[in-house]
């Protein structure tokens, strides 16, 4: 844990006691902070207060003695409306800030020579994060991962000397993070999303631009006019241009790093880790030994000439537009809870799927937009889909087969989170018989 020392003798309000505001709260108590914590969720609250932490409807806080409001980034700041506890925050004149500005804080504060990668980005940024940590590591250097990548930026280690840090930040933390100054700022690519939160595309995109404005050396993906319009306006920025650049890196050893986007996350990783002193040498062999990400398009197995890719993290049609470019033969298991678009902006992809089966409430919608486009089947669950696309795969005649679980849609409908659904997929996979040609269809 990251002890705030740097908020020494501060009086500071917390709101949003889930995972990562109960780790915020005791780094600011560990480093001799007052502080005030509260959440709606009484069962947060009780949490927090098994712990020892400090617990105060901030309704009846004296906010004219309050010095910092740390808020979770997952409660609203802006839109669609402030939170009632940061209207209260702006009616005192208090500063709102994230626990990712805390860590900046610290960090400057420790004065040592460790080091900060920042990424952010639409899509990607969970994998390039993960893989530039995997390259420092390889090299041998003293690296830490976190940030909204899982981990809680302040439960990693003390800032040391030779240290790096490499952070995934999401919109909601970089807007909580006025003074974020990474050394390497990566801002991979924009589309539309959680605009909800941020009112309209641009706000969204002027909030990303922030990490990389910032840094003492960003690196700018411009596949996309979002990202390009930014690039053009930073000074110095190291552009990544996959149709450009792309065949600066082999990655045909590189069985997780599929992809035209991941050769951009790929670009963006070793760029980072140029700027910090890595050799092309050690980057070449640590891109092929990187495992890659639970549920992103992760090979799960291999059964004869079958590979089986757990995809589950594709809750979009952005998302699976990834997986379904990566490979040709595919037997797409698609579903769930649909998102707006639902799966036409796939459809220039659909001579690649072999067949489809469908799954969730989403089916009978996916299943209209395929149409006589695409052979498909109403599979419902998903074990069921995973049995019947085995067979057909292992019945295929192309050289490489795929069963992909790439849901372009959410889970709610069927499971908790894409964690559990791509879960069930790697269980119902394992369930399958050895033999290559697979059985089991009703």
């Amino acid at each position: 844990m990251i002890k705030l020392t740097v908020m020494a003798g501060k009086r500071v309000a917390l709101f949003g006691l889930g995972g990562s505001g109960i780790m915020t709260a005791e780094a600011l108590v560990a480093g001799g902070a007052e502080i005030f914590a509260w959440d709606d969720n009484p069962d947060s609250v009780a949490r927090a207060q098994a712990k020892g932490i400090n617990c105060t409807d901030l309704h009846g806080v004296d906010w004219s003695g309050i010095d910092s409001f740390v808020l979770s980034p997952g409660v609203p700041l802006t839109h669609p409306k402030p939170h009632w506890s940061v209207d209260l925050a702006h009616g005192a004149g208090v500063e709102i800030i994230g626990d990712v500005e805390l860590f900046c804080r610290q960090r400057r504060d420790a004065e040592t020579t460790a080091k900060l990668v920042a990424i952010t980005g639409t899509n990607g940024k969970s994998t390039t994060t993960a893989l530039v940590a995997h390259l420092f590591k390889e090299a041998g250097r003293d690296v830490q991962m976190g940030g909204n990548i899982g981990v809680p930026v302040l439960a990693l280690e003390e800032p040391e000397d030779g240290r790096v840090y490499v952070i995934e930040c999401s919109s909601y933390q970089i807007d909580l993070a006025p003074s974020l100054d990474p050394d390497v700022g990566i801002l991979l690519n924009l589309s539309p999303d959680h605009l909800d939160r941020h009112g309209s595309m641009e706000n969204y995109a002027a909030i990303k631009e922030q990490l990389a404005a910032k840094s003492v050396q960003g690196v700018i993906g411009v596949g996309d006019k979002w990202s390009t319009a930014i690039a053009a306006r930073i000074e110095n920025a190291m552009l990544i241009d996959v149709e450009q650049y792309g065949d600066m890196l082999d990655l045909s050893d590189a069985p997780s790093l599929r992809g035209a986007h991941n050769m951009q996350n790929a670009l963006a990783a070793t760029a980072a880790g140029r700027i910090l002193g890595l050799s092309a040498q050690d980057m070449t062999a640590a891109l092929k030994s990187f495992p890659g990400l639970a549920h992103r398009m992760q090979i799960i197995a291999e059964r004869g000439k079958t590979k089986f890719v757990n995809d589950s993290k594709a809750t979009n049609a952005d998302a699976a537009e990834k997986s379904l470019s990566s490979f040709s033969s595919i037997h797409w298991i698609a579903g769930g809870l649909a998102k707006e678009g639902g799966i036409e902006p796939l459809r220039p992809l659909f001579g690649n799927i072999a067949k489809a089966y469908l799954i969730g409430e989403a089916a009978p919608s996916f299943a209209a937009t395929l149409g006589e486009d695409v052979a498909y089947e109403i599979s419902a669950t998903l074990d069921v889909a995973v049995r019947h696309a085995a067979a057909d795969a292992a019945q295929s005649s192309h050289h490489e087969p795929v069963v992909l679980l790439a849901p372009a849609a959410a889970s709610f409908d069927q499971f908790s989170n894409f964690e559990k659904r791509g879960e069930a997929f790697t269980e119902a996979v394992e369930k399958l018989p050895l033999e290559e040609k697979v059985e089991g269809k009703s």
